[in-house]
């Protein structure tokens, strides 16, 4: 069980360095730092993007709106955060 506990531990920690990932390429993006034309800015950014977009359009539904600023991601790091210490506390 142990096990399975570390498994779904580093799956969430990984998702959260996608998230943060997608979030920082968008910024890049979008102050045209970085050009999205660039293959492996579009593959990376694409794939962050496909990834992340599900559980932060939930999010985006249930949100108010605030303008240009989208506070999803920063819900969505702290529910996973809480969910993964809701299973260490449960399950250890």
């Amino acid at each position: 069980m142990q096990s399975l506990l570390i498994l779904f531990d580093n799956l969430i920690s990984f998702f959260i360095w996608i998230l943060i990932i997608n979030v920082v390429l968008s910024w890049l993006i979008g102050f045209k730092i970085l050009n999205a034309q660039n293959k492996l800015v579009y593959l990376v950014y694409e794939f962050s993007y496909k990834i992340t977009a599900p559980p932060l359009n939930i999010i985006r539904r249930y949100l108010p709106n605030f303008g240009s600023i989208d506070i999803s991601p920063v819900l969505l790091i702290f529910l996973l955060y809480f969910i993964r210490n809701l299973m260490f506390e449960y399950f250890s």
